[in-house]
């Protein structure tokens, strides 16, 4: 039986992928293709929001793209990023990103640890003078506001991006075994383009809880989800291929 997996992320930029090797190794065809993307805002949409980015002192990224949008942005906005600009990011690999845009110094730049926000939270207690802000997509939850508000740190949140369905085309194939996914909008996206989606067969594979939960909510029988045996997603698709090559 030929194997053909669908991974709803960007093809890897690194040669030594797991998921390259599981290919290989397996004789399946993995492709890469998002069930969302990720567009730019235009700066008069920006100022509709009626926030000021001058004034803050630190500001909070969640992810590479928050970053890729803030500083393009600002740049359009012709608002002046200080020197002495701090930032704090959810995780070592977000943080080091940074130095695409300005000069990475460790003493104004912050991370956490395990790439939780939970655990970024109190580094920035420690910093409570400062005024935050955060750059959001404009698919968000409340939840880093609600954790910045319990901590009682000074801070705002702001659109600088959309995150929108990818849609298939009606020529492009939809003959996969697997379906892989990382985030409730990869869900949503999914019963967007095939409203009449019947999943039979087709394996569905989901990492979080909050993407499992939109599986679920939208009738969808989640196969695979991370355990103490597969903690990652090449995991996942490794186990699944065991069984039913």
């Amino acid at each position: 039986m030929a194997i053909k997996i669908l991974v709803s992320q960007p093809k890897p930029t690194v040669e030594n992928s797991p998921y390259f090797a599981l290919a290989e190794k397996y004789g399946v065809e993995i492709v890469f293709r998002p069930f969302i993307k990720v567009e730019p805002m235009a700066p008069k949409d920006f100022r509709q929001q009626k926030i000021s980015i001058p004034g803050h002192t630190a500001v909070v990224f969640t992810s590479r793209h928050a970053i890729d949008h803030f500083f393009t942005l600002c740049k359009e906005l012709r608002v002046v990023i200080p020197d002495d600009m701090k930032y704090f990011s959810i995780s070592e690999q977000v943080a080091l990103y940074i130095q695409k845009y300005v000069q990475y110094r460790k003493r104004k730049n912050f991370f956490s640890e395990t790439g939780k926000i939970a655990d970024l939270i109190p580094q920035m207690v420690k910093h409570k003078a400062e005024k935050f802000f955060v750059p959001q997509s404009s698919v968000h939850n409340d939840d880093l506001k609600n954790m910045l508000d319990e901590a009682g740190l000074d801070h705002d949140e702001a659109v600088m991006y959309y995150t929108v369905s990818n849609d298939f085309g009606p020529d492009e194939a939809f003959d996969y075994n697997m379906l892989v996914f990382f985030s409730p909008e990869g869900i949503h996206s999914l019963m967007k383009n095939f409203p009449e989606f019947k999943q039979g067969d087709i394996a569905i594979a989901c990492l979080g809880a909050k993407t499992i939960k939109a599986a679920e909510d939208a009738g969808l029988r989640v196969d695979l989800q991370p355990t103490a045996e597969l903690r990652s997603v090449p995991a996942m698709i490794e186990d699944y291929i065991k069984k039913h090559v």
